[in-house]
């Protein structure tokens, strides 16, 4: 698993594995789930993280705008 933070758009992006993608579903305004071929779960993003969650309590990577370049 990965958890990556980007500061500049406040995205908390969680990887559970490298399966590739076949689904993206919106489960609300600020979360989006990608799913794999299987209905397994691969990734969550969520948008405006820190009014979302409480990232304080995440451990994650910084990724600042010119590293995601």
């Amino acid at each position: 698993m990965q958890i990556k933070y980007f500061q500049d758009t406040d995205t908390i992006y969680i990887a559970f594995n490298e399966n590739e993608v076949a689904e993206t579903r919106d489960l609300d305004n600020n979360s989006i789930i990608d799913i794999d071929k299987n209905g397994n779960l691969v990734s969550l993003t969520i948008e405006h993280a820190k009014s979302t969650v409480r990232i304080e309590n995440f451990s994650f990577q910084q990724i600042s705008k010119k590293e995601a370049a």
